[in-house]
């Protein structure tokens, strides 16, 4: 079966020229959504591609309608890709999973974006070394000064309760709980 998906980002658009274009290449059922493309997770979308199985294809008049990131569509494209479906999108006809040219350039595609994602990492690993060695010290800002730090310890040994303690400095009772 082939299903269609349409999206528009908000209210004052219509879906109706998607939806006709989406039935005149052959869909029999299609999924209307209004929801920003910047949004991963929306509700028709996830909809449409849990109803996927071997053979069918999902349509879309152009790939933005489908994902607004390479990274988004490449995860979307692996999901159908994984339920035997198959894609095509109309306005790319290279971005087509139910030929082999279009599975091809998908396949490179991907590759780049995985290689992308190493070189992403690499970088990153490299920097956060050259900054530990430099001395700059990494994770969250602690949330008390090493004065606060002896005060508050020394408080909780007087008998304070741990909640008055955490109050006072504006943290979490687990915070002075966890002062060793």
């Amino acid at each position: 079966m082939i299903y269609g998906y349409a999206r528009v980002s908000t209210d004052g658009q219509s879906v109706d020229a998607q939806v006709r274009a989406l039935r005149a290449a052959g869909a029999k059922q299609v999924f209307k959504e209004t929801a920003s493309g910047a949004k991963t997770d929306r509700a028709q979308l996830r909809q449409v591609v849990a109803q996927l199985d071997k053979g069918d294809v999902l349509m879309v008049t152009r790939l933005d309608r489908l994902a607004r990131s390479r990274r988004d569509l490449l995860n979307t494209l692996a999901t159908i890709a994984d339920k035997g479906a198959g894609f095509r999108s109309l306005g790319d006809t290279w971005a087509d999973t139910t030929t082999s040219h279009g599975r091809l350039m998908l396949t490179v595609l991907a590759g780049l974006a995985e290689f992308e994602r190493e070189l992403i990492r690499a970088r990153t690993t490299e920097g956060r070394a050259r900054a530990k060695a430099r001395g700059v010290a990494m994770g969250h800002k602690p949330k008390l000064t090493d004065h606060q730090k002896r005060e508050a310890i020394r408080r909780r040994d007087a008998g304070e309760t741990v909640r008055e303690i955490a109050r006072s400095y504006n943290v979490s009772h687990s915070t002075i709980s966890r002062l060793g």
